[in-house]
Parts: C-alpha cells; sequence; structure tokens
C-alpha cells in the first residue's frame, strides 16, 4: 500500500512505518516534532528509517499543512499525531491538547473526505473510558474520561464517527490500551521503570502499586493497525494485550529481569484510573486481531533495548 503515517517520529509511529515498510508498503511519515519530549529522540527514530528503501519524511505541522495533496494518492492513512499524555493536560496546557488533538484531526477528515481516501484509522485511547462501568471493558459502554487529555481523544474519535457516519469516510477509530515496548517515551511507567532497574536509580511509584492496566505490546498494536486497514470494516474498536496486570506485579517482574528497583512513594495523579481491561472481541472478528506478545516477553525486550540503546525505537 502506499501509506501516510502522521506522528512518524514518535515511539507507536516509528514502529508503525518499520512494520509497513517490512511488508512492502510505501510510507510518507509526517512529524512536527513538538518538544513534549526530547526531540533528539524523535529524530533518533527517523534516522532508523531514513535509509528505508520506500520511506519519505515531512517535517511539519498538520494544523499548518494542507493535508490534501499528502493524502491524494495515499490507500491509507494512519493518524496518530497529537499531544500525547494524561498529566500535562491540566490548566493552560488543555489549548495545546485542543489544538493537536482535535483540531488536527478535524482537518485530518476534512482532507479524508475532499480526496475521497479509501481508509483512515485513527489512534484513539483506552483513556476515553476513565473509571469504566465494567471490566473487561467492551466499546458499547459509555465513556467517561477523567483527564483532559481523554476528554479531547474522545471529541476526535467523535468526530471520525461524525464524518464516517455523514459523509462515508472510511475510519476506523482504535483504542489502544498502555501501549509499551522498546522506545516507549520517557514520560511513561515502563519506560521510566526499566531505566531505573537498569541504572540503580530510583522510581516514583504513584499511588499503592494496586492500580492495574491492560498492557499492549507495541507490536501488536503496530499488526493490528496494518490489518484494520486492509479490512472493510469501519467504526471504533479496542486494542488490548489480553490480559491485566497490576504496576506492583510489573515492579517485581522487572526486578527479576533487570535487578530489584528502589520505589519512593507518593500520592496517585490526577486524571490516572485506577483499573484498564479491555475487551478485545470486536477487533478480533472485525480484522482478526490477536495479541501475540505477552507482559514478560514484552518488558525483557525493553530490558534489552535499555542496555543496548544504538538498538532502542527501531
Amino acid at each position: 500500500m502506499r501509506a501516510v503515517v502522521t506522528g512518524a517520529a514518535g515511539f507507536i509511529g516509528s514502529h508503525l512505518c518499520a512494520h509497513l515498510l517490512s511488508r512492502g508498503d510505501e510510507v510518507l511519515g509526517v512529524d512536527a516534532l513538538t518538544d513534549f519530549y526530547d526531540p533528539a529522540r524523535k529524530r533518533h527514530n527517523l534516522a532508523a528509517l531514513a535509509g528505508r528503501e520506500g520511506f519519505r519524511f515531512l517535517h511539519g505541522d498538520l494544523l499548518d499543512l494542507p493535508p490534501e495533496p499528502l493524502f491524494a494518492h495515499a490507500d491509507a492513512v494512519y493518524h496518530l499525531a497529537g499531544q500525547p499524555g494524561v498529566r500535562g493536560s491540566w490548566g493552560e496546557e488543555f489549548a495545546v491538547y485542543l489544538r493537536r488533538n482535535v483540531l488536527a484531526t478535524q482537518r485530518v477528515l476534512e482532507a479524508a473526505r475532499d480526496v475521497r481516501l479509501p481508509r483512515l484509522v485513527f489512534a484513539s485511547s483506552s483513556s476515553v473510558y476513565g473509571d469504566a462501568e465494567t471490566y473487561p471493558t467492551p466499546e458499547d459502554v459509555r465513556p467517561r474520561p477523567v483527564s483532559p487529555y481523554g476528554v479531547t481523544k474522545l471529541a476526535a474519535e467523535h468526530l471520525c464517527e461524525t464524518y464516517r457516519t455523514v459523509f462515508g469516510v472510511p475510519v476506523v477509530s482504535l483504542r489502544l490500551f498502555s501501549v509499551y515496548g522498546p522506545g516507549q517515551r520517557p514520560d511513561m511507567a515502563f519506560a521510566r521503570l526499566v531505566a531505573a532497574a537498569c541504572t540503580g536509580r530510583p522510581f516514583p511509584l504513584y499511588g499503592d502499586g494496586g492500580q492495574s492496566r491492560d498492557f499492549t505490546y507495541v507490536g501488536d498494536v503496530v499488526t493490528a493497525m496494518r490489518a484494520a486497514a486492509l479490512s472493510s470494516w469501519t467504526g471504533v474498536a479496542n486494542l488490548g494485550g489480553g490480559s491485566e496486570v497490576t504496576l506492583g506485579q510489573v515492579v517485581e517482574l522487572v526486578g527479576r529481569l533487570a535487578a530489584p528497583v528502589r520505589l519512593v512513594p507518593g500520592p496517585p495523579r490526577p486524571g490516572d484510573a485506577r483499573r484498564t481491561a479491555a475487551d478485545i472481541g470486536l477487533a478480533r472478528a472485525a480484522f482478526g486481531y490477536r495479541p501475540a506478545t505477552g507482559i514478560r516477553e514484552g518488558l525483557a525486550a525493553m530490558v534489552r533495548a535499555e542496555r543496548t540503546p544504538a538498538v532502542t525505537a527501531r
């Protein structure tokens, strides 16, 4: 396929580009290289892609670039660009989240409609559920986000559904559950925990460690994204890892894989849901989603990457 990946220099975006290229697709990566975290890490991700046959990169912001020429000859667009992070979305920073998560998505949808794009895959988030009413959580549960970030992802998802039902834009919105793996964003818990275990630094543990997540390996996510683009199904689907694990259990596992971690206890952070667990039955039926990487295998890959930094963020 001829694919466009927005947010191509980020954690999931760079893994997706590598996966698409490995399948023989042509990829145009687009990224604004924002400074939510050190842009040098994003340039490192791009460097691993730069020499690959079929890859091109465009540095630019979707709020400034006209998306239509970028999408005109694409078979699929994967829209991963946006402002991540639950904890930074409060206060004045909300305006940034609104621009990058909602307004940018609306521009992507307008362009997709105008060029009659064959497929659009949008990276949504399990943050739209907040503290869900039931677990594992199916897609028809009422979303109740507990952070401004979750609100913006839900708004973008609603825009996708509106353009799908009113204009027929063939969009798939994938609610991603706690994606982890080599090259993960440095602000995320697994990246900080693995770095602490490998360097002997302390790890701040917010809450009692009993908070649980449905952790999903990045390789399973990007494989599912391409499968969704190749399918004829449209709508909203969960992508979870298939098993729920507490943060305390993860700390113990990383200690066995690398070295024991010295914890620095702290209070829970505003906007963090107590629990997430995905019902992935819809994704399995719609485009054959079956997560293949367990938590131990995925964390071991992160430990190996941390100990050999040149391999990180492939």
